[in-house]
């Protein structure tokens, strides 16, 4: 009954801080941040399925990683002008998602690297446009409350599809995995889309 009641009371606020824009943003990240997390550490076990090993699965990530910072300081910049922060994350999520689906057409550690580069350019478009938006969006006056409902929902929900991805692998396959990591991406992008052009 407390339980029940502290929900409403929660429920309640947090709709009183956030409105519409707020809450499309959240719901986007989160499935991107689920279907993210659902490969997780299982990157390792895909790499070497295709061929990897252990320093070629250090060069995919650490191709992501460097891609995406370098790029993230020209998508901050472009990022500026007028009505483009909607724009490039709106494509940054489309791109993941479509890349995503790309992971079925993986045959080799090359062809890995060349994709998390790609992935790495589809996050710097989206992310940091992502926080530029919620900041804009969210809550001044409760903005530790907006950016903790990011945050930890963000990681929740990492957390959630790390787990579903393991169960994914263990009883299907890396096939069926992409098919909904692209699935729930894009599902983001749509909502994303559909709220910044009402």
């Amino acid at each position: 009954m407390i339980g029940s009641l502290e929900i409403i009371i929660y429920r309640s606020f947090t709709q009183s801080i956030m409105n519409s824009l707020t809450r499309a943003l959240l719901y986007s990240a989160y499935l991107w941040f689920f279907a993210e997390g659902m490969l997780g550490p299982l990157f390792a076990v895909f790499s070497q399925q295709i061929g990897g090993d252990v320093l070629e699965i250090s060069w995919a990530w650490a191709t992501y990683l460097i891609i995406m910072g370098a790029s993230i300081f020209l998508v901050g910049n472009l990022s500026d002008k007028q009505h483009m922060k909607e724009r490039l994350m709106l494509a940054g999520f489309a791109l993941n998602a479509i890349l995503t689906f790309c992971y079925l057409l993986i045959n080799n550690p090359f062809q890995l690297l060349v994709l998390q580069g790609g992935i790495g350019l589809a996050t710097a478009l989206a992310y940091p446009t992502w926080d530029a938006l919620y900041a804009r969006y969210a809550s001044k006056k409760h903005d530790g409350l907006a950016w903790s409902i990011a945050d930890g929902g963000n990681n929740m929900a990492t957390g959630i599809g790390m787990l579903i991805g393991g169960f994914i692998i263990s009883y299907f396959s890396f096939t069926a995995l992409f098919v909904i990591m692209g699935a729930l991406q894009l599902t983001g992008a749509v909502i994303a889309f559909v709220a910044f052009n009402k």
